[in-house]
């Protein structure tokens, strides 16, 4: 390119103002093309012709990708090969769910404004500037590709392939042939790569729930037409899952028939409470396994626990139950009634000066449990995001066994409740490393590698690392610079390039976390993008298979992942491994005839031209009812704990609690008792300074950091801070205002929500703002994870985010 030197320094400001002209007002409207949308390739990008030049309209079937845990198919409306209407799938809708036409929410409908967004990348760039300065040159794809094979065989022959870490990402989840399973197949043909375990939803509960149950399934949310009684623990269903094609639908359904009463335990009275008609149970956040014990004591008193029964089903419940390793009066039942260790008896009186509900409606809530035909009982995710999360998510999980509200229709196991999937093949082969970190270490791997040993329980498939990360490659992934914690700290451990020595963001925007990237590639978006997907992973009984079709051209310089990697993997001498001898539409065609010899149904490939939604099915839950064959006969249908029951009291934690290098202050008990949270409402010292405790919270307008920088979701669904009216007035803050959040890692903005929807003592913001500091260091983005917590949880070494504490003052001026 014959462009002076100055001209090829791009930092963030000027990339954004010359994005907007050239791709704003113009993408948008119907009747004009997009100004300079193909520009002039390089000798190594294909040539991008138009597919539809004409005015006659055009139809074509693609899909929304993030994360939100389901999919649904986008009908795209092409003019002039620009989109000009993004629609839901043809079709009546056909009120019996299953076969009802998939409808996408805001987001997925937003996916026009996002295609054409000004903050799209268009072409491949390279770091000039510090990282996190967010200054770039432009380069060519050539360059870039002999760029990263040069990074690549440098960290291997230095530092051998475990130096390479494959970033957790989730921007494009429902990528089957293309994405992370193209890039990770990649890697993996290369020698392989550090892996991560556990992920930033769920590692808490994922790593407690075998210790309870082995590997027992949920049961699906369908089941609630049998119910009579819903208790949800901090279960947001109505914003989390609001896809079309998702649980939320099936939930809807499911209460329709059943007409069930629905409670919803949250600090927040969230937009399920008010969907579902639900009475709201408010409560302090992290005390829920506070909540639990007194619910047993309380059943304790009215004689409404089956001794027997437990004693049947489980370990650990009485003290005739515990193993003979386990100290007298180990058993959950001792700790309720204040025979352990502590000697505090957990009655009603007791929870409510923790959890902050009142004790007779603890009473009541116990009753209305236990005198339920079926009650189905469950948790989001945000209860177990605490420093204390596994203890929490494993006394909800106990909550349908001490109540006998489990194996039977219509109840579940106390966690999220399950889904089916289609089985769609991909192009994934096994990862020669078999070494992995939690995905929440990362940093600590950059910063600290010698400290990640097995005996910690930092590091699985080797006793110790012997080298740090080097080299980051992040894919449609904003966790660098926006969703970890401690951003600021983060930021410090980056910008060391001798520890972290290169980093790769491949994404379809400048995030966050691609201001710190050395080298950024422009990825194409879905709508720009052919593939086959299913459903995801949480769209409960109903489950279907797409096809994905391309309905534009990409833009700019914009490349398939799959493409950039075939010429990245001759660089590297593997290309027969990688591709073995197909494109992604032939890698398209091979999954889809694979998948049709276990579903013969299925139409021939050349036949799926043009249907978006290729097959769907119906599952019959009554086939998924979580420990129902174990609560039938538990000697022929043992669980795979290690006594074959429900395990209350788990030998396995107690020896982990005697044997692991755990931190200071950690505790892990071998009951799901109540442990108060570090940075906690219990934490006197750090409340002195700090009285408001900070959560997050998941919003309509945004999945995760996906989505959250169009403003026109901006200006559907606005992002604030929620604060009670009670904490307001002392602050003097009013209703919209301005508002700095702080504590000693860090200081946002964000204007200011006064609702009682929220507890006293309690803040909360939703989580995904894309992070901006502006000159005095305070995020002017509104990004919460400026605020949270660096030190992992004790079972799962995952992330605490919702367990900080903070201040909040009014702003006089502009932040």
């Amino acid at each position: 390119m014959s462009k002076s030197k100055d001209k090829n320094i791009i930092n963030q400001g000027d990339f954004l103002q010359k994005s907007s002209t050239i791709g704003g007002v113009a993408a948008l409207t119907s009747n004009m093309q997009l100004p300079f949308a193909y520009v002039e390739p390089d000798s190594d990008v294909n040539n991008k012709k138009p597919l539809n030049p004409t005015d006659k309209e055009q139809i074509y079937y693609s899909a929304c990708l993030v994360n939100c845990g389901s999919r649904c198919p986008l009908k795209v409306h092409v003019k002039n090969d620009i989109i000009t209407k993004i629609s839901s799938e043809d079709g009546i809708d056909d009120p019996i769910f299953g076969q009802h036409q998939i409808r996408p929410c805001l987001r997925g409908r937003s996916v026009r404004w996002r295609t054409y967004d000004p903050e799209r990348l268009k072409y491949p760039m390279l770091r000039i500037g510090k990282r996190g300065e967010g200054k770039f040159k432009r380069i060519s794809w050539s360059e870039a590709i002999d760029l990263l094979a040069e990074k690549l065989k440098h960290t291997i022959d230095n530092y051998g392939n475990e130096a390479i870490y494959y970033q957790y990402g989730s921007g494009t989840t429902g990528a089957n042939i293309s994405g992370r399973n193209a890039c990770q197949r990649f890697l993996s043909t290369i020698g392989g790569f550090l892996n991560y375990h556990g992920d930033y939803s769920s590692g808490q509960i994922s790593a407690i729930r075998p210790y309870i149950y082995g590997n027992a399934k949920e049961s699906l949310l369908d089941q609630i037409k049998h119910s009579d009684l819903v208790v949800m623990f901090g279960h947001n269903i109505a914003e989390t899952r609001m896809s079309g094609g998702g649980q939320v639908t099936e939930l809807f359904h499911a209460l329709e028939q059943s007409k069930a009463r629905v409670i919803i335990i949250d600090p927040r009275r969230s937009e399920s409470v008010v969907a579902y008609h639900a009475d709201w149970i408010p409560i302090i956040p992290g005390t829920d396994a506070a909540l639990v014990a007194a619910i047993g004591y309380a059943l304790l008193e009215q004689d409404r626990i089956d001794d027997a029964m437990l004693s049947q089903y489980c370990v650990g419940w009485n003290a005739d139950t515990l193993p003979d390793s386990a100290p007298p009066f180990s058993d959950y039942k001792s700790y309720i009634l204040g025979l352990g260790n502590d000697r505090t008896p957990k009655t009603p009186e007791w929870a409510a000066k923790k959890t902050g509900i009142p004790a007779e409606q603890i009473r009541k809530l116990a009753m209305d449990i236990v005198n339920a035909k079926a009650a189905w009982i469950s948790q989001g995710y945000g209860v177990q995001r605490w420093q204390n999360g596994e203890h929490t998510a494993r006394a909800i999980m106990l909550l349908p066994i001490i109540t006998g509200q489990f194996g039977k229709p219509g109840t579940n196991i106390g966690t999220w409740g399950g889904s089916i999937t289609y089985p769609v093949p991909s192009l994934s082969i096994p990862n020669p490393i078999k070494t992995s970190i939690p995905f929440f270490l990362w940093t600590k791997a950059i910063d600290d590698p010698l400290s990640l040993t097995a005996k910690n329980a930092y590091l699985r498939g080797k006793d110790k690392l012997d080298v740090g990360i080097k080299f980051i490659w992040n894919y449609a992934g904003n966790v660098i610079g926006n969703q970890h914690s401690d951003l600021n700290r983060t930021h410090q451990i980056l910008q060391d390039e001798s520890k972290c020595e290169f980093i790769l963001v491949w994404d379809t925007h400048m995030t966050a976390s691609a201001k710190y990237a050395d080298l950024v590639l422009p990825d194409v978006s879905s709508v720009e993008s052919n593939d086959l997907i299913n459903n995801s992973y949480s769209s409960g009984a109903y489950h279907y298979i797409i096809r994905m079709q391309r309905a534009i051209k990409p833009l700019w310089e914009n490349r398939p992942a799959y493409e950039v990697l075939t010429q990245l993997s001759e660089k590297m001498g593997i290309k027969d491994k990688f591709t073995e001898g197909r494109t992604q539409e032939d890698w398209i065609a091979y999954c889809y005839e694979k998948l049709r010899k276990s579903q013969s149904h299925l139409p021939p490939f050349a036949n799926t031209d043009g249907m978006g939604v290729i097959d769907r099915k119906l599952a019959d839950s009554d086939t998924q009812i979580g420990l129902k064959a174990f609560r039938d006969d538990p000697i022929k249908n043992p669980l795979n704990t290690p006594s074959g029951k429900i395990e209350i009291y788990s030998e396995a934690l107690a020896t982990i609690a005697n044997e692991w290098e755990l931190a200071p202050d950690d505790v892990l008990y071998p009951i799901p008792a109540y442990l108060p949270a570090i940075e906690g409402s219990e934490d006197k010292p750090k409340r002195k300074k700090y009285p408001l405790q900070l959560i997050g919270f998941h919003t309509k307008g945004q999945c995760h950091s996906s989505y959250s920088n169009l403003p026109q979701l901006r200006e559907a669904v606005a992002n604030s801070i929620w604060i009670n009216p009670f904490d307001a007035e002392q602050r003097q803050i009013k209703h919209g205002q301005l508002v700095e959040v702080y504590n000693d890692r860090g200081r946002l903005c964000i204007p200011a929500k006064v609702t009682p929807r929220i507890l006293p003592g309690v803040i909360a913001i939703p989580q995904g703002m894309w992070a901006k500091t502006n000159a005095a260091g305070i995020d002017i983005g509104g990004c919460i994870n400026r605020l949270t917590s660096l030190r992992p949880t004790v079972l799962a070494k995952a992330n605490p985010q919702h367990t900080n504490l903070v201040e909040v003052k009014p702003l006089l001026t502009m932040c």
